[in-house]
């Protein structure tokens, strides 16, 4: 074979990696296969249930009937903050960190990084798109939620604002996960959801955000980004969820004690993990299964309320 050749082969060898690379910025011939993998992984399933699980917690505890469970508006909401509301939250988070995910080793081992690819930004726009058609099957109460929902996903990583970078705002901002849970209740019961679940709610996403930020410490310090976490460090960050998270216990208990029971759990994990030799970076991977074990048991109880198990038999 002649040298000559070899450099033809080697070039389009290089050719169909680069094609069949959704990660590559010039993967625009890439298969649509790739391009869904990429997309799937950059929504987070691990965290789906963090948008989606309030929608159902939200309609169960609205719903006075079988029938308020499943109709257009319930089924909207969920199916869009499952898997598109991720892509656009997610989406806009990596393109606009893509600087500072160079040095991030979680982009190398549980996500994928953005390396200018033009069809993210094309996919994540089309997501966010995708919650004027949720609006216009909810009920005009829910819409404030959404807007905001909307809005804090967007301004979360997106300059100006970037609440990512703003201690305590970026804790504080993070009750956008709850908004999904809101909206879907407001829509159900065609009034306001309830204060206390409500608040516990919102506190429980700044602990879980200001915790998820703790691995993100040193990546974030060497790029300048300020957070709750750079702020205060490992062991003040585990002291402000602690606090966190047993307020928001105490909320959830001001309206049902056996809901605050449930989510007592948390401050007392934290206890653990800062009493032990487990690295937070390590525990921070636990949570979307202790998560989901305790928002299906929160829905489950909910849900026999409506539909009794004696009623199945």
């Amino acid at each position: 074979m002649s040298e000559e050749h070899s450099e033809r082969e080697g070039d389009s060898t290089e050719t169909a990696a680069v094609r069949s690379d959704p990660e590559r910025p010039d993967a625009s011939q890439s298969s649509l296969s790739d391009v869904a993998v990429y997309l799937f992984a950059l929504s987070r399933p691990r965290f789906w249930l963090y948008l989606a699980g309030p929608v159902l917690v939200g309609v169960v505890y609205a719903a006075d009937a079988r029938a308020d469970l499943l109709t257009p508006a319930t089924l909207a909401l969920f199916a869009y903050f499952l898997v598109p509301a991720n892509v656009y939250l997610y989406g806009v988070n990596d393109v606009f960190d893509a600087d500072v995910d160079a040095e991030n080793p979680k982009k190398d081992e549980r996500e994928v990084r953005y390396r200018g690819q033009r069809f993210v930004p094309v996919a994540v726009a089309a997501s966010g798109l995708g919650l004027f058609g949720v609006v216009s099957l909810t009920d005009p109460i829910a819409w404030p939620w959404l807007a905001a929902w909307g809005l804090l996903a967007t301004a979360y990583s997106a300059p100006p604002v970037r609440f990512k970078t703003r201690p305590v705002l970026d804790s504080l901002s993070n009750g956008l996960y709850v908004l999904p849970g809101a909206a879907a209740y407001a829509t159900v019961a065609g009034a306001q959801p309830p204060v206390w679940p409500l608040t516990g709610g919102i506190l429980w996403t700044m602990a879980m955000h200001t915790f998820s930020a703790i691995p993100d410490v040193e990546p974030d310090r060497e790029a300048g980004i300020a957070t709750t976490a750079t702020w205060l460090g490992e062991r003040r960050t585990l002291a402000y969820c602690f606090t966190t998270w047993a307020l928001a216990a105490a909320a959830f208990g001001m309206a049902d004690l056996r809901a605050g029971a449930a989510l007592s759990l948390y401050p007392l994990l934290v206890l653990g993990i800062a009493w032990s030799d487990v690295p937070v970076d390590r525990a921070y991977w636990w949570y979307p299964a202790i998560n989901g074990v305790v928002g299906a048991g929160l829905t489950m109880w909910g849900l026999a309320q409506i539909v009794p198990p004696s009623s199945l038999v």
